[in-house]
Order: C-alpha cells, then structure tokens, then sequence
C-alpha cells in the first residue's frame, strides 16, 4: 500500500505541475515534486517516501529539465538533480528520525502507564491483604482467648501458638512481595517454605518433600495456598510423629484437569486417632485449616494411609482473601 501510495502522489505532483507550468517562470522543476516526497513519507513511511522521491525525480528530470523529453545529462542538469537529492533526502531523514523519536516516546508514555498501574494496583492490593490480616490476626486472638477460657492453664501455650502463627505469616509476605520469589515455580516456594517450618521446629529428623505441578497461581491463592499448606504441615510435625523420631512429610500438589489442582500432603506417622471425626474438629489449627480450604473454594479430607493424608481438590482461579 505504501508503494502504491507513493506512485499515486507521484502523479498528483506532476499532474499539479503541468497544471502551473504555463503561469510559472522558469527555474522551479520540482515546485510540486517537493510536498509530495514530504506528504508520502510523513504518512507512509520511509520505504514510500524513498520510492516517491525517486519517482518525482525522474518525473522532473524528464520533464522538466532541459533537454525536456529525455534523460540528457549535463553540467546543469546533474547540479539540479543533486540539489533536488539533497533537499528531499534532508526532509526524509528529519521526518523518518522525528517518527522514530515520536514512536520511542509513545512506548516510554506506555510503559509509565503501565508502571502506574501496576503501583496503583500492588497499592491497592497491599491495603486489602493488611487489612484481611488484621481480621485473620483477631480471628486468631478470640480463638486463643476461648482456648484459655476453657483451660487458663493453656495460657503460655496459646500465646505461643498464636505468636507462631504470626510469624509463619510474615515470613510468608516477605517471600510473596519479594520480586524474586513471586515468580518462580510454585513447587520451590512451597519447599522453601517448609524448610523454614523444620527450621523453626527444630525437627532435625523429618524431612519435608515438595512435588508441585508446573502452575501459575495469582498472588491471593497462593498466599492462602501457603497458609494452608504450613498448617498441615505444622500439625503434622506436633501430632504425627514421636518426639526426636524420624519421619517423612510429602507435599503434592498435582493439576487434574487446566482448571483444577489437587493438594495433598501425607504422612508416615501414627495416623488419625480411632475415634477422629472430621467433621466434629474442634481445634484450633482443624477450624483455621477449613477456612483456608474454603477460601481456596475446596474443602479438606482426612484419611489414614500408613500415616495421616489430607486432601483439598479446589479451582486454579477464584476468590482467595487470606
């Protein structure tokens, strides 16, 4: 289309200059020759506006330098035709260098926009998980209050639980808002993560194994994902196993189907008690571990396998507010 542009205003041009020929004085071979280059490659682009100079100056060179109908070249017609080479080459370069710094100048205004909005929108974000933390943060507190109603003995330990908890909570953030970690996959950040719960334990004798499908999580799942993963995992490392005993907790996390993720994390320990039910949980960690799963648009499922296994099948995308 540019090409064909340019020979259309190739045209225009020397129609225009037969039209005027008669009322102008002699001298001025390429009156009209001149806006067409500029006009072409102002809107066509370089590629056109070189094909619409060449154009235009065999047009003039033909027509309108004498010798007129022929391509004779002398002094005067080559001192012509370098003059004209030199004005529309000067105008093709100012306007193909004024385009590239307008195009360069328009992506730099992009990726500010873009760079705002991704502020504005981590801003915005941040606001919200603070102020669901400081729900899930006085959730937490009432529950450990009628914990220590029902048993004032159980103080220090509530307190310690409680304390925990918030701290796996902000190791969590710092690991989701650090820009390296964000993005990697999620089966190392889950490993990383429960390095850090044996490190915290001082279970020197578990040994935490992660296999995570290859998936992409926004930042809201994940971070309930984690959540939920570091309270199976710590229940597992109070209940499952025998004090300073060996054990081995796995983490799976597979995708069933594009729109579907199963978590499972199992055990090798002593297994759910005879009389366990799970819909009647009453602890603590039991009642926070459903919320999260319900978060996650899934719910949790106890079995014993050789050891303790839970189950949560739940959506890749959806509402996740930890």
């Amino acid at each position: 289309m540019g090409d064909v542009a340019a020979v259309a205003a190739t045209g225009i041009a020397l129609a225009l200059r037969f039209a005027v020929d008669d009322v102008l004085p002699p001298g001025f071979p390429y009156l009209t020759f001149f806006p067409a280059v500029i006009l072409t490659t102002f809107f066509c682009g370089l590629r056109p506006g070189i094909v619409c100079a060449v154009l235009c100056g065999l047009s003039a060179w033909y027509f309108f330098l004498p010798p007129t109908g022929s391509y004779a070249l002398d002094g005067a017609t080559a001192l012509a035709l370098l003059f004209y080479a030199g004005i529309v080459g000067v105008d093709i370069a100012l306007i193909h260098l004024m385009q590239r710094a307008g195009t360069r100048l328009q992506a730099e205004r992009a990726v500010t926009a873009t760079l705002y909005e991704q502020q504005r929108t981590m801003f915005q974000e941040l606001q919200h998980r603070v102020a669901n933390n400081m729900q899930f943060v006085a959730a937490l507190l009432t529950l450990q209050k009628r914990k220590v109603g029902a048993d004032p003995s159980a103080a220090l330990s509530a307190l310690d639980e409680a304390r925990v908890r918030l701290e796996t909570i902000s190791r969590i953030h710092r690991r989701l808002y650090d820009p390296e970690r964000v993005s990697q996959p999620v089966g190392r950040y889950l490993q990383e993560l429960c390095s850090d719960l044996l490190d915290a334990t001082g279970a020197r004798n578990v040994v935490c194994l992660v296999d995570a499908s290859h998936v992409q999580l926004d930042l809201p799942r994940l971070t309930t994902l984690s959540l939920l993963v570091v309270e199976v995992v710590t229940n597992a490392l109070k209940h499952a196993f025998v004090p300073g005993g060996r054990g081995t907790i796995t983490v799976r996390l597979d995708q069933l189907t594009p729109e579907r993720l199963m978590l499972t994390i199992a055990d090798d320990g002593r297994g759910l008690p005879a009389a366990f039910d799970p819909e009647a949980g009453r602890s603590l960690g039991f009642r926070i571990c459903q919320g999260l799963a319900s978060q996650l648009g899934g719910v949790l499922r106890h079995s014993s396998e050789g050891g303790v296994v839970v189950r949560l099948d739940f959506p890749v995308a959806g509402p996740a507010s930890p």
